[in-house]
């Protein structure tokens, strides 16, 4: 009888864990050198229909109609349409408002983040194969 492994080869669950440990601490690393801004307002332009540009604020104009509409007859087809149309859109500009931009960093850092995570990949990945004795 031998004892399994990591994903139920026999491969070895110290490299398993320690890839998986090294892995998690190269993408915390990375995820905390990415830097997130945007540019959502209510003059910023989210949409072009004709040449028309629809900023954030219009996208609330068929929320507003929307919500009158549902409040003044639930079964309003067309206001749950508006209502739900515009928190999609309004979701939308959102996400598409966002930049990201790594901060600055030295070489070294960089080097540290990349092996902690290909490397712990690697491990990760070499532990679900099988080793022969």
């Amino acid at each position: 009888m031998s004892i399994q492994g990591a994903g139920g080869t026999e491969g070895g669950i110290g490299r398993f864990f320690l890839g998986l440990i090294m892995l998690i601490g190269g993408g915390y690393l990375f995820l905390s050198s990415v830097n997130v801004t945007n540019s959502f307002g209510m003059g910023y332009r989210l949409f072009s229909v004709g040449g028309m540009g629809i900023t954030s604020g219009f996208v609330l104009i068929p929320f507003i109609f929307g919500t009158g509409m549902v409040f003044f007859n639930s079964k309003n087809y067309i206001g749950w349409f508006l209502m739900i149309s515009s928190i999609v859109m309004l979701a939308f500009g959102v996400i598409t408002s966002l930049h990201f931009s790594m901060r600055s960093m030295s070489l070294f850092e960089l080097l540290i983040i990349l092996i902690l995570g290909v490397g712990g990949l690697g491990l990760f990945l070499s532990s679900l194969r099988s080793f022969s004795k």
